[in-house]
C-alpha cells in the first residue's frame, strides 16, 4: 500500500510557536551567504586589512585553508576595548548612517563577516594600535571564550581562523580538495593584489611562499607581476572619461584572447565586482574584432561617484547596482572601442608571429590628429565590382582619395557605393628615420598574402582580411547612422506573442525601422511583422522579429540598431573587399599597407581575425640557426 503524502495545504506537524531564533544561529544564517569557502573568509579578512591602511598583508594557510586561515596585517590595530565588540554581529567603523551607507567608500561595511566566521570556526585576534604602550600593548581575543589576554605583537592586526566550518559538518562535505581551494585563496588575493598596486601580498600554503606580490611603483609593474607574463605587452591602455565616468586600465588586444574568461578583472572603486552591464559593455567594445567564441582579457578600473552606485546588493558584495546603467554601459564600451580603435602598427603594440620580444615604435600622436588623406580607391573597387568593371590596375592607384562631399548623396545599404575622385597625388614616401610601420611590399605569395619588409623584420598580411576591414570602416562612416531599408511584406505575417514581446514592441516603436522592420499589434496577444531588412527578405520574419525583440528587451536600443546595421555592413564589405589570386602591382600593396594604418580596428578583419603578422630578424635567425 503506497504512502500518502501530505497536502502541501496541510502542515506536516503540529503549528510551533513564533519566536526569535537564538544569535548564534543567526550568524550561521547569515554565514551561509557570507562564507561559501576559505577564499570567502580571505576576501573578507583582506578587505579589513585595506581598510585598516595596511601596506603589507601576509596570509597563511593549512590544508587549502580548512585547518587554518590567518591573515596578518601592519595596519592601525584595534584597540583593546573594541575588540570584543567587533565579534558582534552589525558592528562596524565603517559606516553610522544612511547617507555613509548610500556613499560608502570601504571595502567593508556591513559588519557580518567576523561574526559570521567566529559562529562556524575558532577565530582569535591578535591586535595593537600606534599608542599601545609597555607590555601589555597587544591584546589577543578569544573568539570562543572571550578571554582577552595581553600578548606581543607589532602594529596591525593578525586573524586566526581554524577549522572552519567545524559548527556546520555539513557545509564542510561541500568543499573540493585542498589544491582547489587553495587556487580560490590565490585568486581572491590576486583580485585585491590587481587593485591595489601600492600594498604588498604574500601567501603561504604549509610553510612555504606560493606567491607574492611585493610593493609596485605603478599599476602596469602589478599587472605583469600578477597576471601573465605577456599581458603588458599585448593590451593597450585606457583611460577614457565620460561625464561622472572614469575608465583606466589595461584591455587585451584581439590577439591574445583566450577560450576561457579567467582573465578578466573588472574594479568598480576598488572594489572586484561581476556585473552583467559591464559585462556585455566590454563584449560590445570587442564583438567587432573579436573572432568566435574567444574571450577578452582585460584589468579595468571605473571610477564613479559613490552615491551613483549601490554595493550594498548582496552580502559577498561582489554585485553592484548602478543609478544609470546606460551611461556606465556607453563609458565603458567607448573607453575600450577607443583604445582597440588605434591600429597597433606604429602605436607600440605588435602582432608577433612568435612570442619573441620586439622593439616598441616610438609613441605616435592621436589618431585623430595623425590621419592622412584617404589614399583609399576601395569604394571605387565595389562599386567596379558591382557593375563587373573590376580592373587590379584601379584598385589602388597611386593617387590620394577624398572622402565625398557633403551635398553629396548619402550612402544607404545595397545601393551601389560612390566612386571616389582622385585628388591631390599621394605624398612622398618617408625617410628611412621615419619608416612605415607595416614596411615596403616587396611582393605576393600564392595570389593571397602580401610581404612587406619592415625595421623589425618581414611583415605578412592577408590582403582580402585587410581590405575587408578598409572597406568596412569606410562603409560605416559613409552611412553614418542612416536607417537600414526595409521590403514590405506583401503579406504580414503574424504570430502569437508573449505579454513581454508586445510590450518592447510597443516601447520600440520608433526604433524598429532603423532596422528595417516594422512590427504592430494585430490583437493583445498578437503582433504582426508587416516590413524586413531588404537584405533579409527571404528569411523567416517571424523568428527574425522574436529575435530582435528579445535583444531589445535586454540591452539599449541603439546599441542593437549599431550592431544590426554593422552585421549588414560587414556582409557587404566582404563581398566588396579584394578577392584571393588577384595579381596586385607594388604600388597597390603598398596603397592597401597605408590604407591599414590609417584605419581603425585594421589588425583584425571585421570577423576578427588577424589581417597580419610580424615575422622578426629574431625570428628569422632561430629559423636558420644564426648565432649558434
Amino acid at each position: 500500500m503506497s504512502a500518502v503524502l501530505p497536502s502541501p495545504t496541510q502542515p506536516i506537524s503540529a503549528r510551533r510557536p513564533i519566536r526569535e531564533l537564538p544569535d548564534e544561529l543567526i550568524s550561521q544564517i547569515a554565514a551561509g551567504e557570507v562564507v561559501e569557502r576559505p577564499a570567502s573568509v580571505v576576501r573578507e579578512l583582506v578587505d579589513n586589512a585595506l581598510d585598516a591602511g595596511a601596506r603589507q598583508i601576509v596570509v597563511r594557510l593549512l590544508a587549502g585553508g580548512v585547518r587554518l586561515i590567518s591573515v596578518e596585517d601592519d595596519g592601525q590595530g584595534i584597540p583593546a576595548s573594541e575588540l570584543p565588540v567587533a565579534l558582534r554581529r552589525h558592528a562596524t567603523s565603517k559606516i553610522a548612517s544612511l547617507h555613509e551607507l548610500e556613499t560608502v567608500g570601504t571595502m567593508g561595511f556591513r559588519g557580518e563577516a567576523l561574526a559570521a566566521i567566529n559562529s562556524i570556526a575558532e577565530m582569535t585576534l591578535h591586535s595593537r594600535t600606534a599608542d599601545g604602550k609597555g607590555d601589555a600593548s597587544a591584546w589577543s581575543l578569544d573568539g570562543r571564550s572571550g578571554e582577552l589576554k595581553p600578548v606581543a605583537r607589532t602594529v596591525g592586526t593578525t586573524v586566526e581562523v581554524r577549522e572552519l566550518f567545524f559548527a556546520t559538518p555539513a557545509r564542510r562535505k561541500f568543499l573540493k580538495t585542498d589544491a582547489t581551494e587553495l587556487a580560490h585563496c590565490l585568486e581572491a588575493v590576486r583580485r585585491h593584489a590587481l587593485a591595489r598596486p601600492d600594498v604588498g601580498f604574500a601567501v603561504w600554503h604549509e610553510g612555504k611562499l606560493v606567491e607574492q606580490w611585493r610593493a609596485a611603483a605603478s599599476l602596469e609593474a602589478r599587472l605583469a607581476d600578477a597576471m601573465n607574463e605577456d599581458f603588458v605587452s599585448r593590451s593597450v591602455p585606457v583611460d577614457h572619461v565620460s561625464g561622472a565616468v572614469r575608465v583606466t586600465g589595461r584591455a587585451g588586444i584581439p590577439d591574445a584572447a583566450r577560450s576561457r574568461g579567467d582573465q578578466q578583472f573588472f574594479y568598480v572603486n576598488g572594489r572586484f565586482v561581476r556585473d552583467k552591464v559591464l559585462a556585455h559593455a566590454v563584449r560590445s567594445a570587442y564583438e567587432d574584432v573579436l573572432h568566435g567564441q574567444r574571450q577578452p582579457v582585460y584589468a579595468l578600473f571605473l571610477e564613479i561617484d559613490p552615491a551613483r552606485v549601490d554595493v550594498n546588493v548582496h552580502p559577498t558584495k561582489i554585485e553592484v547596482r548602478f543609478r544609470d546603467g546606460r551611461e556606465v554601459h556607453q563609458a565603458v564600451r567607448h573607453a575600450i572601442e577607443n583604445a582597440l580603435a588605434v591600429p597597433r602598427a606604429g602605436h607600440g603594440v605588435e602582432a608577433p608571429l612568435s612570442d619573441a620580444a620586439l622593439p616598441l615604435a616610438e609613441p605616435a600622436a592621436p589618431i585623430a590628429a595623425n590621419m592622412r588623406p584617404w589614399s583609399q580607391p576601395s569604394m571605387q573597387f565595389v562599386a567596379r565590382e558591382r557593375q563587373g568593371l573590376g580592373d587590379s590596375a584601379a584598385m589602388w592607384p597611386s593617387q590620394a582619395y577624398e572622402r565625398p562631399a557633403a551635398s553629396e548623396p548619402a550612402f544607404m545599404p545595397g545601393a551601389a557605393a560612390p566612386a571616389l575622385q582622385p585628388a591631390a597625388p599621394a605624398r612622398a614616401e618617408p625617410a628611412e628615420s621615419q619608416a612605415w610601420p607595416l614596411g615596403r611590399a616587396l611582393g605576393q605569395l600564392q595570389g593571397i598574402y602580401i610581404l612587406a619588409e619592415n625595421d623589425h623584420g618581414l611583415v605578412i598580411v592577408d590582403m582580402h582580411a585587410a581590405h575587408e576591414r578598409i572597406v568596412y570602416e569606410r562603409l560605416k562612416t559613409q552611412l553614418d547612422g542612416a536607417a537600414i531599408s526595409s521590403q514590405p511584406l506583401l503579406i504580414p505575417a503574424t504570430f502569437a506573442a508573449t505579454p513581454q514581446e508586445v510590450a518592447t514592441a510597443e516601447a520600440c516603436a520608433s526604433v524598429l525601422p532603423a532596422l528595417g522592420l516594422e512590427i504592430t499589434p494585430f490583437s493583445p496577444k498578437t503582433l504582426a511583422v508587416r516590413a524586413v531588412p531588404s537584405t533579409l527578405a527571404e528569411g523567416d520574419p517571424v523568428e527574425l522579429a522574436r529575435s530582435v525583440l528579445a535583444e531589445l528587451a535586454q540591452q539599449d536600443a541603439s546599441t542593437v540598431v549599431q550592431r544590426a546595421q554593422n552585421e549588414l555592413l560587414a556582409t557587404m564589405a566582404c563581398h566588396g573587399a579584394v578577392r584571393a589570386n588577384r595579381k596586385l602591382t607594388l604600388d597597390e600593396m603598398n596603397g592597401l599597407l597605408r590604407q591599414m594604418e590609417a584605419t581603425e580596428r585594421s589588425d583584425q578583419c571585421n570577423h576578427g581575425r588577424p589581417t597580419w603578422r610580424q615575422v622578426t630578424l629574431r625570428d628569422l635567425d632561430t629559423l636558420f640557426l644564426r648565432g649558434r
